[in-house]
């Protein structure tokens, strides 16, 4: 059986969208498992007991995202 996962949502960047049903699709910075707090995208109930499938982006990653998130406005 797997380990239970573990997390801690260090900051709430923002929610970009809320759900009929109350789950919101947010941008975190969580810790998973003790580790360093990466940036988090994805669905949350919202008491934050249960979680969607999301995406784990490094400071890199989130760096290159907002380059390329810039270039797509500014054409």
């Amino acid at each position: 059986m797997a380990a239970p996962l573990e997390f801690t949502i260090e900051e709430t960047i923002g929610v970009l969208s809320t759900s009929k049903s109350g789950w919101m699709r947010e941008l975190n910075l969580v810790s998973w498992n003790g580790r360093p707090a990466k940036f988090d995208l994805r669905d949350w109930s919202p008491d934050h007991s249960k979680m969607g499938k999301g995406l784990t982006l490094t400071n890199e990653e989130i760096e290159q995202l907002r380059q390329l998130l810039d270039s797509m406005i500014s054409d």
